[in-house]
């Protein structure tokens, strides 16, 4: 039970500890806390998601020190490979086109879940879920910090501008990236664990192009109507493979009928 609601917790010393800061920054005009800030602002939603999907009526073999070197790595390197890839491409080509940023992000952002692939045994699929979470909440951070950060330079340092990106991002995070790397990296963990069959790893293909597809979608839409549409239909999906995975789970642990003693 304790598990199942720390989210809460998280959220709310999170926002208590968010508006201590900027309040004392608003009060102060000390610079030096305006790191403190977008941190801040930009973790509290992705650690609250990740503690809520931790604390999910599911079985995982990976402990929370797995779950949060994920999200730390996960993030680093997503958002390493995601940036040079992103780069190169705009040196070939001179654009980036909408669908190669939803491709290479995607793909970054399973790097660290597909190394962890190799190295944890069993492989269950619930723990591919809350590993691509947390991948998904790495990256998600460190994207809103730089973005928060331009805007502070663009705008002359108005904190309002900064609480504006900090507020959408932060709170479609969840939606976005969390959501859509959870989903691959389930699907990725399931194909791993029934032996990489061509059905599995068929479904893997097309989890992650749905993803892709989620993605290009979000960045080419621009309105906020869009941008709930689609945290709808990535959270229903990803709300739904949890739920799926929770059955399969109480079907395997559920003890046999019937059964002749001899």
């Amino acid at each position: 039970m304790t598990r199942r609601w720390a989210w809460l917790g998280v959220l709310v010393v999170g926002l208590l500890l968010f508006e201590a800061v900027r309040h004392t920054l608003i009060d102060t005009g000390n610079p030096n806390l305006v790191p403190a800030l977008i941190l801040l602002g930009a973790a509290v939603v992705p650690v609250t998601f990740v503690a809520f999907i931790a604390g999910r009526r599911l079985q995982y073999g990976v402990g929370s020190a797995t779950i949060g070197l994920t999200a730390l790595f996960g993030g680093v390197v997503g958002v390493v490979t995601a940036g040079t890839l992103e780069y190169d491409t705009l040196r070939d080509l001179d654009v980036v086109p909408m669908i190669a940023v939803g491709f290479i992000e995607e793909a970054a952002k399973l790097v660290v879940p597909v190394v962890l692939l190799f190295v944890i045994r069993p492989r269950h699929p619930a723990d591919g879920l809350v590993l691509g979470v947390a991948s998904g909440a790495g990256f998600a951070v460190l994207e809103t910090m730089g973005y928060a950060f331009v805007v502070l330079v663009e705008s002359g340092g108005n904190l309002a501008a900064v609480d504006g990106v900090l507020l959408l991002r932060g709170l479609l995070s969840p939606a976005a990236h969390m959501a859509w790397t959870g989903l691959t990296a389930a699907a990725l963990w399931r194909a791993a664990g029934q032996g990489w069959s061509a059905r599995t790893i068929g479904g893997f293909v097309l989890v992650f192009l749905a993803a892709v597809a989620l993605h290009t979608a979000w960045d080419s839409i621009g309105s906020t109507v869009g941008f709930v549409v689609l945290a709808a239909i990535s959270l229903w999906l990803l709300t739904y493979a949890a739920h799926r995975l929770g059955q399969h789970q109480s079907r395997s642990l559920r003890p046999a009928h019937g059964v002749s003693p001899h």
